[in-house]
C-alpha cells in the first residue's frame, strides 16, 4: 500500500499526536514517516538519560548554528531528536505551558490561550488530579518528580525571601513565583510522545509507521501537494496522499518545504530547485530562549554529583530506579523553578530559572568531582529574529540555523539584570548556607558590562525554537489559521514552526496542544469534504 489518506513527516512531538487522533476513528489511513531509529535505546525512557542523549547521533540531528556575531562568533549545538517521540524522547522532560498573554497575543481567531487551554487538557493525564486547568485521561502523563530535595527546597524559600510568591502549579492560574517543576514521567519512566501517543495507534490496520525514512520532498501536482518522496535503506519510494502534513519542527519543516520548492524564491532558484510557491517568509522568524549557566560549589555531598562519584554510589542510584523508581535517575532537566520579573514596573514574568542539584561544566558532559549545583536563566519573550535557511539542495545536509541571539538592547537588560537576580536568590538565605564559592561566572563578574560579557561568551540554546513557518490571518504568514500552507492545497504544517511567537517556558506542552488542535482541524475538514 502506497496511497493513504494522510501522510505525515515527523513522528516527533506533534507527528505522533497527529498518528494518533487521526487513526482513532479508524476512518482515514495514515502512513508515518521518521527519518530516526525506533525509540529502543533504554537511555531514553530513563529520565535523567538525556544527559546520554545529548550528543548522540543516532536518535540526535546534533546541529551547529551558524556563527553568531554577538556571540563571538561561536556555533551553538542544537540537539534535536531524530528518534520516534523526536525531541520528546530526548528533551529534559519539564513540563511549563507557557502564559496566558503568549497565546492571546498570537492575536490569531481560535489560537488565544481560551481557544487552546481545552487541548491542554485533553492531553494530559495529570497526577495531581483534575481541576480548571488541568486533565485526566489523555496520553500525555505528567507528574510531580517523585523527590523532593533540601536543595531545592533552599532556593525555593531564598527565591521567596527575594520577593517571590510560592508556586505550586506553573500550568495553573498564575506562572509567576517559586516552586517545584513537573515533568513527563510516570512511576519512573519517561512520557515521550512516542509512549503516550503512539504505541496505542501503532495497534491499529489504518496507520503504518517507515523508521529510518528520510524525506525528500513533497510532490506537486501544479499547486496540489500530492505525495512524498523519501529514502529508506538507500533506495528512494514514494507515497500518495490527499492530504500531506508536515510535523518536522522548526528546522526540518521549513527545510523540506524549501527542498520541495516551497520558499524564498531567489534562493531556491540558486540552488536549482525549481520553485512551486515564492513564500519569503518560509523558514524565517525563528525564535529561541537564551540560557546561560551559574555553577556553585556546595559544603554538604548531597548532590548528584557525590552521588555518581563512585561505583558503589553509582550502583545505590541503579537500584533506587530499578526497585523504587526514584533517586537521582528521575530528575528532570530543571528540579526546582523560578519564573519572575526582572523589572517591577513588567506586567508578566520575563525570566525562567532552573535550578538542579548537580553541576557540570558542559551539558552533556562529565559532572564536576565536588559537590556542585547549577542555577541558570533564560529570558522568557524573545524579540531576536533568526532564519532556517537551505545550506545545499542535497535533503541530507542539515540546514543553516541562525539565532541572532540579543539582537535588542531590551533583550540584553532582561538577560543582565535577570542573572543579577539569579546571583541575589542564591546569596540569599537559606540557599546561601549551602554555598563555598561561586564558580562560574565567578565573584569577580560585578557590573552590567561585566555581566553581558559573560552572557555573550556563554550563552546557549535551551531549546526551544519555533516560529519558522508562522501561524498567521496576514497573506505573508506561512500557514492559515487552518494550519493549510497559503498558496497550495493538500499541505498542512503542524508543529513548532507554526507558533507566531514563542512561548513563555519550554515549548514541549505547548507543541501536543498545538497538534491535538491541528488534528482536530484537519478531521473537521474531512468530514465536510
Amino acid at each position: 500500500m502506497n496511497t493513504y489518506d494522510y501522510i505525515v513527516v515527523g513522528a516527533g512531538s506533534a507527528g505522533c499526536v497527529l498518528a494518533n487522533r487521526l487513526t482513532a476513528n479508524g476512518k482515514y489511513s495514515v502512513l508515518l514517516l521518521e527519518a530516526g531509529p525506533r525509540d529502543k535505546n533504554p537511555w531514553i525512557h530513563i529520565p535523567l538519560g538525556y544527559g546520554k542523549l545529548f550528543n548522540d547521533k543516532r536518535v540526535n540531528w546534533s546541529y551547529e548554528s551558524e556563527p553568531e556575531p554577538r556571540l563571538g562568533e561561536r556555533r551553538i549545538f542544537t540537539p534535536r531528536g531524530k528518534v520516534l517521540g523526536g525531541s520528546s524522547s530526548i528533551n529534559g522532560l519539564v513540563y511549563i505551558r507557557g502564559q496566558r498573554e503568549d497565546f492571546d497575543l498570537w492575536g490569531v481567531p481560535g489560537w488565544d490561550y481560551a481557544g487552546l487551554l481545552p487541548y491542554f487538557i485533553k492531553a494530559e493525564d495529570q497526577s495531581r488530579g483534575p481541576n480548571e486547568w488541568h486533565g485526566t485521561g489523555g496520553p500525555f502523563k505528567v507528574s510531580d518528580l517523585p523527590d523532593k530535595h533540601e536543595l531545592c527546597d533552599a532556593f525555593i524559600a531564598s527565591a521567596q525571601a527575594n520577593g517571590l510568591p510560592r508556586n505550586d502549579d506553573f500550568n495553573g492560574a498564575s506562572q509567576e513565583g517559586a516552586g517545584y517543576y513537573q515533568a513527563n514521567l510516570r512511576n519512573g519512566w519517561r512520557i515521550s510522545t512516542a509512549v503516550g501517543y503512539l504505541r496505542p495507534a501503532e495497534k491499529r490496520s489504518n496507520l503504518r509507521v517507515e523508521t529510518e525514512a528520510l524525506a525528500t520532498r513533497v510532490l506537486f501536482e501544479g499547486s496540489r501537494a500530492t505525495g512524498v518522496e523519501y529514502t529508506q535503506n538507500g533506495a528512494t519510494q514514494r507515497a500518495m496522499a490527499r492530504e500531506v502534513i508536515l510535523a518536522g519542527g522548526a528546522f526540518n519543516s521549513p527545510q523540506l518545504l524549501q527542498l520541495s520548492g516551497v520558499g524564498p524564491g531567489a534562493a531556491l532558484q540558486a540552488l536549482g530547485i525549481p520553485v512551486v510557491l515564492d513564500a519569503p517568509e518560509v523558514g524565517e522568524n525563528l525564535q529561541d530562549h537564551l540560557y546561560v549557566r551559574s555553577f556553585w560549589r556546595c559544603n554538604k555531598p548531597i548532590t548528584i554529583n557525590d552521588d555518581m562519584a563512585s561505583w558503589w554510589g553509582q550502583m545505590r542510584v541503579g537500584l533506587q530506579w530499578l526497585f523504587g523508581r526514584r533517586g537521582p535517575l528521575t530528575v528532570s532537566a530543571g528540579y526546582a523553578a523560578a519564573f519572575a520579573r526582572t523589572r517591577p514596573e513588567l506586567t508578566r514574568p520575563d525570566a525562567q530559572y532552573y535550578f538542579i542539584n548537580f553541576s557540570v561544566a558542559k551539558r552533556g558532559g562529565v559532572l564536576d568531582k565536588f559537590p556542585g549545583f547549577t542555577c541558570s536563566m533564560s529570558q522568557l519573550q524573545a524579540e531576536s529574529r533568526g532564519w532556517v535557511r537551505l545550506r545545499s539542495a542535497d535533503p541530507a545536509q542539515a540546514p543553516m540555523i541562525h539565532y541572532n541571539y540579543l539582537s535588542t538592547e531590551n533583550e540584553q537588560r532582561t538577560m543582565v539584570d535577570g542573572m543579577k537576580l539569579l546571583r541575589k536568590i542564591v546569596t540569599t538565605p537559606p540557599l546561601s548556607s549551602y554555598v563555598i564559592e561561586e564558580r562560574m561566572p565567578g565573584p569577580s563578574v560585578q557590573s552590567d558590562k561585566e555581566w553581558l560579557d559573560f552572557i555573550l561568551a556563554t550563552g546557549e540554546t535551551v531549546y526551544h525554537p519555533t516560529s519558522t513557518c508562522r501561524l498567521g490571518t496576514d497573506a505573508r504568514s506561512v500557514v492559515d489559521e487552518r494550519l493549510r500552507v497559503r498558496g497550495l492545497d493538500g499541505l498542512r504544517v503542524i508543529d513548532a514552526s507554526v507558533m507566531p511567537a514563542v512561548v513563555s517556558g519550554n515549548t514541549n506542552a505547548a507543541v501536543v496542544a498545538v497538534a491535538e488542535k491541528g488534528a482536530d482541524l484537519v478531521l473537521e475538514d474531512a468530514a465536510r469534504a
